[in-house]
């Protein structure tokens, strides 16, 4: 049976203006096809497609483990489930105010821990709460992955036809352009952000020789609907679930236990799919 792909661009606060966004589609050799995308508006429907039956592949962008750094100075737990469970009881606002005071306790200029993936990587801290609040997305996401009983590979046994990576939009966007090409802010969707969002759509869409494909991101095969659909959305969620899509594509090339992660992650912290120490 062929393994459903979903690349998954996520918010702590779903609703109908602004939904977690679902991309899906599935390979077809060295191409990635777009079959459509979903829309969760709030929790349930989003735990309903977690809950979804496989064989599907997930890459969710949001970040699926704290520094290790962080929670040994904290006191934490030291394994993902009871990390995970820990930080859910704690709520939000008693989870806020213990990173908030954890920050205020670190060195200026070191205010945030980082994960092992995120420098490479180029992303933001877990700890942070605000612009972008990933911090929030951790705690709405991983206790939510947890329940669902999905599998995570290298940090997770889970069900194996559920499966769940990290993915990280922006770290494929980067290898295309440096540009900013979204903005939830009407005042800040230009042209030049829609420029970005068109060679963006470009590259991912163009056929490579076939020596290039091995180690290059598959192919995006859209319909002219659904490339001008990921252009016009200002927003960047239709094409960072696109993104997610290619990151969860790749990974499912590589198969099986590890689907591209490195042996020697960290299981607590979690790692970006597709990033390696030359990601930088």
């Amino acid at each position: 049976m062929t393994r459903q792909l979903l690349g998954i661009d996520f918010t702590s606060a779903p609703r109908r203006a602004k939904p977690i966004t679902v991309a899906c589609g599935h390979l077809d050799g060295a191409r990635v096809v777009l079959d459509n995308f979903e829309r969760c508006a709030d929790w349930p429907s989003f735990e309903a497609r977690l809950a979804r039956p496989g064989p599907w592949l997930g890459a969710f962008d949001f970040p699926f483990g704290l520094p290790r750094e962080a929670t040994i100075d904290l006191g934490w737990p030291q394994t993902w489930p009871a990390l995970v469970r820990h930080c859910a009881a704690l709520g939000k606002p008693a989870f806020r105010a213990a990173l908030d005071a954890y920050r205020e306790s670190r060195p200026a200029g070191r205010r945030y821990a980082h994960r092992a993936t995120d420098l490479p990587a180029r992303s933001h801290s877990p700890l942070k709460l605000v612009n972008p609040p990933v911090g929030l997305m951790f705690l709405e996401g991983a206790p939510r992955l947890l329940a669902a009983g999905v599998d995570v590979p290298g940090t997770h046994d889970g069900d194996p036809n559920r499966i769940a990576i990290e993915a990280y939009p922006g770290l494929l966007a980067r290898r295309i352009t440096t540009a900013s090409y979204k903005s939830d802010e009407r005042r800040k969707q230009t042209m030049e952000r829609r420029a970005a969002r068109i060679g963006i759509v470009s590259a991912l869409t163009a056929e490579r020789p076939a020596a290039e494909r091995t180690l290059a991101p598959p192919v995006l095969v859209a319909t002219p609907a659904q490339r001008q659909a990921l252009v016009d959305d200002a927003s960047g969620d239709l094409l960072d679930a696109a993104l997610a899509l290619l990151q969860a594509a790749a990974a499912a090339r590589h198969g099986p236990p590890r689907f591209g992660l490195p042996a020697a992650m960290d299981p607590l912290e979690g790692w970006i799919a597709g990033c390696t120490a030359g990601s930088a």
